[in-house]
């Protein structure tokens, strides 16, 4: 599973290279293109990203244009982030790569077939999110 996280990853940067995002910043695009408006606590839960490495994160995708923080509803306990016209163009971009990569990681599996590894992936992840490791013990 590692060894295919990671040659995910870096065909990913392999192909926004040309893009200048940071780690990190393709995921948060994603989730914003389907979630703007978020608060950063969301981000930061959805995308399994330590809330520093977060505001760290935003922060540049803030100083590049991409992104915009804001007041919403009258509500000014909280900031919530929209994605700018330049970071919707870069998510789009984001999304085209994630889905390109994954139909060429699925290629030759019957549709059957990727059902269900979605369905053990999905299983997969939902172990590993209840599952708390001490290895001291």
């Amino acid at each position: 599973m590692v060894e295919n996280h990671l040659l995910f990853t870096k065909k990913v940067y392999e192909q926004l290279a040309d893009r200048e995002l940071s780690s990190g910043q393709p995921k948060i695009l994603e989730y914003l293109y389907e979630h703007n408006g978020s608060v950063q606590k969301e981000i930061a839960l959805a995308c399994i990203i330590e809330p520093a490495t977060v505001t760290s994160l935003l922060y540049r995708m803030e100083k590049s244009g991409m992104i915009e923080r804001k007041t919403k509803d009258g509500n000014r306990r909280s900031l919530y982030v929209f994605l700018t016209e330049k970071g919707k163009e870069e998510a789009r971009y984001v999304k085209k790569a994630f889905n390109t990569l994954s139909n060429l990681a699925l290629n030759n599996f019957t549709n059957k077939e990727k059902e269900q590894f979605i369905e053990y992936l999905e299983r997969v992840n939902k172990n590993l999110k209840e599952v708390s490791l001490n290895f001291d013990k």
